[in-house]
């Protein structure tokens, strides 16, 4: 096969090729064929056991599918394209790996709370439904994505669609009244 300048190219780049500039389905799954064994092989030879090793060539695969538009025969043979894809996946496997886990709360007995403070934050809990009912709908419900939904302003201007300035006053006016709302509880 040759490309527009003539030279040479291989069947797997008029195969990348026609995914880039086409989604050609036919194209791609040749590709998948022709990689998919040979990532498997490479990514079994680095110690990945093998149901993982599956999942990074199905990842692997799935980003050349959706990145097909990045890739450029001029800059990059297309195995060498899709084996950097490989090895960055790879890279970021182990780096999740060696991520420390949080370790597992244990709480002890003499740490539990008492009787009378699970009733207490279940009066509060009952106080603060109540005052969030009093709210205008449209502050309950943003103080709800930014508080309950732990949503910044900007994420809540995406999702709503408001300006930034309207949320922020409604947010301050809601809260406003729920410290009226609430004033009793600060008492005791």
């Amino acid at each position: 096969m040759t490309e527009a300048g003539g030279a040479e190219i291989s069947p797997q780049t008029a195969w990348m090729i026609a995914v880039r500039d086409r989604r050609d389905r036919a194209a791609f799954a040749r590709l998948f064929d022709y990689y998919a064994p040979r990532l498997k092989s490479v990514t079994l030879r680095s110690g990945t056991p093998a149901a993982e090793a599956e999942d990074i060539v199905q990842d692997v695969m799935l980003a050349v599918w959706h990145k097909a538009s990045q890739y450029d025969p001029a800059r990059a043979d297309v195995s060498g394209w899709i084996y950097r894809i490989a090895r960055n996946r790879q890279i970021d496997l182990a780096r999740r790996k060696a991520r420390p886990e949080p370790e597992d709360l244990m709480l002890d007995a003499s740490h539990a709370p008492e009787a009378d403070q699970i009733v207490a934050m279940a009066q509060e809990a009952g106080e603060l439904r109540r005052a969030l009912g009093q709210l205008a709908p449209e502050q309950k419900r943003l103080i709800e994505k930014a508080y309950l939904g732990d949503m910044s302003h900007v994420e809540i201007r995406e999702d709503t669609g408001l300006p930034l300035g309207t949320i922020k006053s409604r947010i301050r006016l809601g809260l406003e009244r729920l410290r009226y709302e609430l004033k009793e509880l600060r008492k005791t």
